[in-house]
């Protein structure tokens, strides 16, 4: 948080924004698919402007340029002096740390399993099925076995054909090891959270990211050897994270220098208010235009699959929150470490999923359902931690 401005008036977007922002979130959502049927070709054509790693699209660009004008507003008004004060604070970097590795993929991995493998398993299918990329470097004979698949030969090339519900589960799973390291800072900034504990949390959580998501992918998909998808990582933190926070931090110095503290308060901030809330909404209309037809063409799968994310979610915000108010923190600091390890990094899920297993994979379309139901669920708990800030110390 910059200087001793009221966070309060500092954080209002504008009546209309902050009052129906849920509307305005269904109605882009909305607006995306229609985008994504009325013009197929225009939503086919951005969404080919990626960088890909390994033949799976890592980064959108013009999701990127969106995320991009969503963050610089928030990291432009980071005091960095602050962040790194914040990120000694052993507390509550504890607690999100311990929550996203030693809690939440394991109990992603239980809700999934339990939600897709027994309770709705008939409604998927029991004997459905689903083709899936062979393991990295696993070169087995047709018919073979490998864990709960068999190889088979489709138009020429072997695969794996597995339980679709199975795919569903990793899907879920690779969620469940990517908390978020980007649109935390806009849940964080709008629940009127510490800025610079959630900017710091962030290059935390990045780092270990790197180190914890190979293993824990391996050990709870089962799935033989699962590369580390490095250049994914590195490539999405890098231009998701560290592209507007080197912007940010550049300019802010810049701006204060030759303008003035006032100036740069008073004048550059009130302009950029509403620029966050705007990239949000448009980060939306172009990710629904993009998977808008798999959505449609899933209906009843979104709904098995959206229920054990939105309850996972749900409880490891709730883990979170009341951690934090056990171990006595202010509600600044309470809400981003709830928020970090609530929230999916899904772009590089979706990366993973696509490398791992196919684009046309039920894994894929389970981190799908991640998006659509991350934006909505999020903002559900933002005004959660707003109506619930006098539980916590000032």
């Amino acid at each position: 948080m910059a200087g001793k401005t009221d966070p309060s008036k500092e954080r209002q977007i504008t009546n209309i924004f902050e009052k129906y922002l849920t509307v305005w979130v269904g109605l882009c959502i909305i607006g995306g698919i229609l985008l994504g049927k009325i013009a197929p070709n225009l939503a086919k054509t951005l969404d080919t402007l990626s960088i890909s790693v390994n033949g799976a699209p890592v980064v959108s660009i013009p999701i990127a340029v969106c995320l991009f004008f969503m963050m610089y507003p928030i990291m432009v008004k980071i005091d960095f002096t602050q962040a790194i004060k914040a990120g000694k604070s052993g507390k509550p970097v504890f607690l999100t740390l311990f929550i996203n590795w030693a809690i939440k993929p394991f109990t992603m991995y239980g809700i999934s399993l339990l939600f897709l493998g027994v309770l709705f398993n008939k409604l998927i299918g029991p004997e459905a099925t689903d083709l899936v990329k062979m393991p990295f470097g696993l070169d087995l004979p047709v018919g073979s076995v490998h864990g709960a698949g068999t190889v088979v030969l489709s138009e020429g090339i072997k695969l794996l054909e597995i339980p679709l519900w199975r795919s569903y589960l990793a899907g879920c799973i690779l969620l469940g090891i990517a908390p978020c390291t980007a649109m935390v800072l806009v849940w964080g900034y709008l629940s009127r959270g510490n800025d610079g504990l959630t900017l710091a949390m962030v290059a935390i959580n990045s780092l270990t990211m790197l180190l914890l998501y190979g293993i824990l992918g391996g050990f709870l998909l089962g799935v033989g050897r699962l590369p580390v998808p490095w250049q994914a990582l590195l490539l999405s933190v890098s231009i998701y994270v560290v592209l507007p926070l080197g912007a940010g931090f550049i300019s802010r110095k810049w701006i204060i220098a030759s303008k003035g503290e006032k100036w740069f308060k008073e004048k550059f901030l009130h302009v950029l208010t509403p620029v966050t809330i705007i990239a949000l909404l448009t980060t939306l209309v172009l990710l629904f235009s993009f998977k808008g037809e798999v959505i449609l063409n899933n209906p009843l799968t979104i709904v098995w699959i959206a229920i054990p994310l939105f309850l996972q979610t749900v409880f490891i915000f709730g883990l979170g929150y009341g951690g934090a108010k056990l171990m006595n923190l202010s509600y600044e600091d309470a809400a981003p470490a709830a928020m970090i390890g609530a929230s999916n990094h899904f772009e590089v899920a979706i990366a993973t999923s696509t490398m791992l297993f196919g684009l046309s994979s039920g894994a894929a379309l389970a981190t799908v359902v991640g998006v659509l139901i991350e934006v909505p669920v999020m903002l559900m708990l933002v005004k959660f931690c707003l109506g619930t800030q006098g539980f916590f110390k000032k």
